[in-house]
């Protein structure tokens, strides 16, 4: 009798150094979050919700986003960051683990990498509607759709996704400037006032070089020349790992997902011909495209559609970019090509604000009713002058006139 007694004293005296890591290993983290910079989220998100999700790709700062929530509320909330990629979840449940925090006070749980435990959403769905005391805010891989999951969270959580560093941000970031966001109809209308009263804050030509080679993601201030590896970590992440989740455990094709990557990249800019391109990776043509759509959900690639397109899971795209320009200058082995970099910023910037589709005439149409043109400084109307609401968005400018405006401007939008 004595001899079980001592086994289960044991065995709690460990559950509770194993817990107790948990929450050092959590304070320390939330006291090395830096609190001189927050992502343009961090304000937006509604943090009295008792279920919040937030999507995005590697590297744009979800788990930073969280720390330093926790940091800032402070003694406001009693709560603990958890990461689901933890060795303590191998033999240990999420709703366990969250259960035995809330009988010690603990109300408020930041979880991240749920994509890294199975069953996240069941358990998560389990403890909301179980617990009305308890807070979840929750990260994953931007490739997770919610609605796929076993268990329905799109009608519990509200969902938020945090992009790649907008070039403000950027600026932001650098400790160049601090400026508020614009709206688009700010930069249409006013671009010109607008741009004059930027230009007394910072010289935007001097910057938006920087910013397309390594601007996108937050951790280009750790070391601007290991910014390239880091960044080829993360696609290699992408397609070894999350693929893997978003295939249901298997990835046959890797190496040639890379090879498309490759060839996106190189493209100027890239219209998909995908019975070609198939042949190219030998794949078949419904297995190309459905990895496609997987590279658009891990934010690698950004596809084109036109307006009114039904995007289903076999739709063909007019025009395919990589996501951001950064993953341009990684992945290409000479410098990448400029109108396509052009493209890519203008794409990237405007559609996380806007409805971006492909105009058959000019590059892009913006909100069902303004026509671009994204150019060089020397760009003229000739292609779009006939067509109502077009405008240039003009590289190598600082300022514009009437309908030409500068490319960096858009960089602005959040």
């Amino acid at each position: 009798m004595l001899n079980q007694f001592s086994k289960l004293f044991v065995f709690l005296l460990n559950q509770f150094s194993i817990m107790d890591h948990l929450l050092v290993q959590s304070r320390l983290l939330t006291s090395r979050a830096k609190m001189d910079h927050f992502r343009f989220l961090h304000h937006d998100i509604r943090w009295s919700w008792r279920l919040i999700g937030i999507k995005g790709a590697r590297g744009v700062g979800k788990t930073t986003l969280m720390l330093q929530r926790l940091r800032r509320a402070g003694t406001e909330i009693s709560g603990i960051y958890l990461t689901l990629d933890d060795l303590h979840f191998s033999n240990h449940t999420l709703r366990g683990t969250i259960e035995y925090f809330r009988e010690r006070g603990i109300t408020h749980f930041y979880l991240d990498e749920v994509h890294k435990y199975s069953g996240w959403s069941r358990e998560i769905k389990n403890i909301y509607d179980l617990y009305e005391d308890i807070f979840v805010v929750f990260t994953g891989s931007s490739i997770i759709e919610l609605h796929k999951q076993e268990t329905d969270l799109s009608r519990r959580a509200v969902l938020y996704e945090l992009p790649c560093l907008s070039f403000r941000e950027y600026l932001d970031l650098a400790g160049i400037c601090t400026l508020a966001p614009l709206s688009f109809d700010d930069i249409i209308k006013r671009h010109e006032t607008v741009a004059l009263e930027l230009l007394q804050h910072f010289r935007p030509l001097e910057h938006f070089p920087a910013y397309l080679r390594v601007g996108c993601y937050p951790f280009f201030l750790e070391d601007n020349e290991l910014f390239s590896i880091r960044l080829k970590q993360v696609i290699r992440l992408i397609l070894e790992v999350d693929l893997t989740t978003a295939e249901g455990g298997r990835v046959l094709y890797t190496q040639k997902i890379g090879q498309l990557l490759q060839i996106i990249a190189e493209a100027v800019p890239f219209k998909p011909n995908i019975q070609q391109l198939a042949g190219k990776v030998q794949l078949d043509r419904n297995t190309l495209i459905r990895y496609l759509h997987h590279l658009e959900n891990a934010r690698l690639i950004a596809m084109l559609y036109p307006e009114g397109t039904t995007l289903s899971a076999l739709q063909k795209p007019e025009k395919i970019f990589l996501q951001n320009t950064n993953l341009a200058f990684t992945l290409c082995a000479e410098t990448p090509n400029t109108g396509n970099a052009r493209e890519t910023f203008f794409y990237n910037q405007v559609q996380f604000k806007l409805p971006v589709a492909y105009a058959s005439t000019g590059d892009f149409l913006v909100n069902s009713r303004w026509t671009v043109e994204v150019g060089g400084r020397t760009k003229d109307l000739s292609q779009i002058r006939t067509l109502p609401n077009s405008i240039l968005a003009l590289d190598n400018i600082e300022l514009g006139t009437r309908n030409k405006i500068p490319l960096w401007l858009f960089g602005f939008l959040y």
